[in-house]
């Protein structure tokens, strides 16, 4: 059945305020009254952008300026097998209307949960929600020393608080002040899914828990971002319900010597088959984050390079 997915052009669509267009399903389609990104059918010959480019056309009347890859999206409906190869549409000309009747909404990236969408859609949400950047305290660092070193980071850069030493009243009080600095949608906790769902952040999972949750057949949240190092365990984290996962090293690095190196082809590859964001890790900066894209992934992880 892989074999003979239908390769769809999907459009994320952002305007000024970072609202995402959203289209709903005419009465005479499947899953009619759902709502979809905008896109379709890449027909024999094209290239993703070139059928983009031509379904927004024929569906919003608009002309596609400036887009680049967000995420790759493999479903099985019960009728039908997918591909969705979605791109994030920053720039246009003309003002989108339904051109076949369907209605539009403009919805805010973080509200799109909340909407009737296909299901095939899911990591779509999750990679708008999610920044280009993800950076990790170095594991030894103080309160001060975050705090101080918030302002050198990336523009709305996620950030993870790996802090294992730290006592958990010192942890919980910086959580609650980077999160009041930075927002909970850029803040990643270390340290359970209680903690993460009381701050509204996200939680991250390492190898070790990944790897006793799948023991004890627990699902993870939405909400989740997991450390991987293979395809297997990439898998492992996609079937327990994760959010999102952190690859490496696609490099060699001093503080994993003994690591296999991905390299950026076997981490694309894996990418490809992952159906959830990725971010890209082990010997990057934040410079190399459209390299990543450019892999399929979310973007980039680190932790030296970003301090």
């Amino acid at each position: 059945m892989t074999d003979k997915r239908v390769r769809v052009a999907v459009a994320a669509m952002r305007d000024a305020a970072g609202a995402v267009l959203l289209s709903q399903r005419p009465p005479h389609k499947s899953y009619a009254g759902q709502w979809e990104f905008p896109g379709g059918k890449i027909e024999s010959g094209e290239t993703v952008k070139q059928a983009l480019r031509r379904e927004l056309a024929e569906e919003l009347g608009i002309d596609v300026i400036h887009a680049r890859p967000l995420i790759r999206v493999r479903y099985d409906y019960p009728e039908l097998a997918v591909c969705l190869d979605v791109w994030e549409v920053l720039q246009w000309s003309g003002e989108a209307t339904g051109e076949e009747g369907q209605a539009l909404a403009w919805v805010a990236a973080e509200a799109l949960p909340d909407w009737p969408l296909l299901a095939a859609d899911a990591p779509i949400i999750r990679a708008l929600q999610l920044p280009a950047h993800y950076a990790f305290t170095a594991a030894d660092a103080d309160a001060a020393s975050v705090l101080q070193g918030l302002s050198r980071l990336p523009e709305n850069a996620l950030l993870r608080l790996r802090l294992p030493a730290m006592g958990d009243a010192d942890y919980l009080a910086l959580a609650e002040k980077v999160g009041a600095l930075r927002g909970p949608s850029r803040l990643a906790v270390d340290r359970g899914p209680d903690l993460a769902e009381r701050l509204g952040c996200w939680w991250h999972v390492d190898g070790r828990t990944l790897s006793r949750l799948a023991a004890e057949r627990t699902a993870l949240p939405a909400s989740s971002i997991v450390s991987v190092h293979d395809g297997a365990e990439l898998e492992t984290a996609k079937a327990l319900g994760a959010g999102a996962a952190v690859l490496g090293p696609v490099h060699a690095t001093a503080t994993h010597p003994g690591a296999e190196v991905l390299g950026w082809s076997r981490f694309a590859a894996l990418v490809d088959q992952a159906a959830l964001p990725v971010y890209a890790i082990g010997g990057l900066t934040p410079d190399d984050a459209l390299r990543a894209r450019e892999a399929g992934a979310q973007g980039v992880a680190g932790i030296r390079a970003f301090w």
